[in-house]
């Protein structure tokens, strides 16, 4: 009965031993056996979504991409042999990264993913990039028509003429009378050379002796102090100085400023009166800094005043100011407009329409143009859901357009709404392939 015990013990011990043997014993050619991983998705656009399955994101739709392991290699397929796309369903082929923007990658995206995200398409082209500039003018006289009424001689008014601001007067009519002692002794002395001549002679035709011209020296200075001819000619006639001697306008225009006032001492370069030919005005249009490139000098404009609807003022840009007024940011350009029935008066307001010269260039929605700072970038449609980045140098800008000035050729198509998206999923994508993962997981 003992025997039989133990040789019982002995078989079951033997048995336990055969199946520990064979069920650790590996399979093939008798390696370790290796551990398997499963591979794990996530959503391009909100990394923290990991998902074991393959799919689309609940989020916001996307197509969830396959996290890489450190040891899984480039291309390898996921270890639990699932295709990274859903039953019946097909992911593009993905383009070779182009991109030469640092920090960005292309982006490829189906057709229903572009619909989805709001992605639009629109053709750079040469257009005109001309633009009207609507802004305000102040009206103010032309300063090459002011002048300015002054004597030459010390003297005393004696009467006034013209006697107030606002006065409009012509050309010759008389402004004041003045009485310069000065004055009067060299109209005495012009017609003592006057008598000398008529008793001796013409000094200048003698044969011997000094060649004095007397009359022509004493005629000349009296000119040289703004005499006029006519009044020359009276002291020849009546052979009598002029006590009072009449000062004209210069010019046809208006009377701006006066200081003249009767029995006042007047003293050379005293500015008396100031006349303004109102003829022609000028306006002065604020330009900003941003519409600056679009005035030049020989612009056709206009100006329409807010009382008199469908009536405009022609005038063309003669100057643009130098400087910037630091206080509001802008530019004067000066348009000379002429005024031959005195309806612009000066200090008027008005609206100013200048009819913008810039040519012709490449341009393309303001919307497709993503601005980080350092660069512009634009995402150039490349056929098939490709979208590459690329940095472009702009120009003007011309009302919802920007001017390309290098970095996209008239024809190609960019991406224009939602552009931020793709942005986003651009430098994500470029972050991961520079082997950056993830830095936290969705239930982990």
């Amino acid at each position: 009965m003992r025997n039989f015990i133990l040789g019982f013990i002995v078989a079951l011990m033997l048995a336990a031993g055969g199946f520990w043997i064979v069920t650790n014993k590996p399979f093939g050619d008798g390696g370790p056996a290796k551990t398997q991983t499963v591979q794990k998705y996530h959503c391009p656009m909100h990394p923290t979504y990991v998902s074991d399955k393959p799919g689309d994101c609940p989020i916001c739709g996307m197509r969830l991409v396959p996290i890489k392991t450190s040891g899984q290699a480039a291309g390898e397929a996921p270890a639990d042999g699932h295709a990274d796309h859903q039953a019946g369903s097909e992911v593009p082929e993905q383009a070779t990264d182009t991109s030469t923007v640092p920090g960005y990658s292309t982006v490829t995206l189906p057709a229903e993913r572009q619909q989805l995200m709001g992605i639009k398409l629109a053709s750079a082209e040469t257009m005109s990039l001309d633009q009207s500039i609507r802004t305000t003018g102040r009206v103010t006289y032309d300063e090459t028509m002011l002048h300015h009424v002054h004597t030459k001689y010390e003297g005393y008014i004696e009467k006034l003429y013209a006697n107030y601001v606002g006065q409009f007067v012509k050309r010759g009519q008389p402004l004041f009378t003045i009485y310069s002692p000065e004055l009067y002794a060299t109209q005495r002395e012009y017609l003592l050379a006057l008598r000398s001549r008529e008793q001796f002679g013409d000094l200048t035709d003698q044969k011997t002796g000094p060649k004095i011209d007397l009359v022509g020296a004493a005629r000349r200075r009296l000119e040289l102090w703004d005499i006029d001819d006519s009044q020359i000619k009276q002291l020849e006639r009546t052979r009598e100085p002029i006590r009072d001697l009449t000062v004209f306008s210069p010019v046809t225009g208006f009377v701006m400023a006066k200081t003249a006032v009767e029995g006042l001492r007047v003293m050379p370069g005293d500015t008396l009166y100031d006349v303004v030919d109102l003829s022609s005005v000028w306006v002065l249009a604020d330009i900003y800094e941003v519409t600056l490139p679009f005035v030049r000098v020989g612009q056709p404009a206009e100006m329409l005043l807010p009382y008199q609807p469908g009536k405009k003022f022609i005038g063309r840009v003669t100057f643009i100011d130098p400087t910037l007024d630091e206080e509001t940011r802008t530019v004067k350009a000066r348009i000379e407009i002429r005024n031959p029935q005195g309806v612009l008066k000066p200090e008027m307001y008005g609206d100013v329409v200048i009819r913008g010269a810039r040519g012709s260039g490449v341009a393309v929605p303001d919307d497709a143009v993503i601005s980080t700072g350092e660069r512009n970038i634009v995402f150039v449609a490349k056929g098939d859901g490709v979208f590459e980045p690329r940095e472009v140098i702009l120009g003007v800008r011309v009302r919802d357009l920007y001017e390309i000035k290098e970095g996209l050729e008239a024809g190609e198509q960019v991406a224009t709404g939602a552009n931020f998206l793709l942005d986003s999923e651009s430098k994500l994508k470029a972050t991961l392939g520079a082997g950056q993962a993830p830095g936290h997981q969705h239930g982990e």
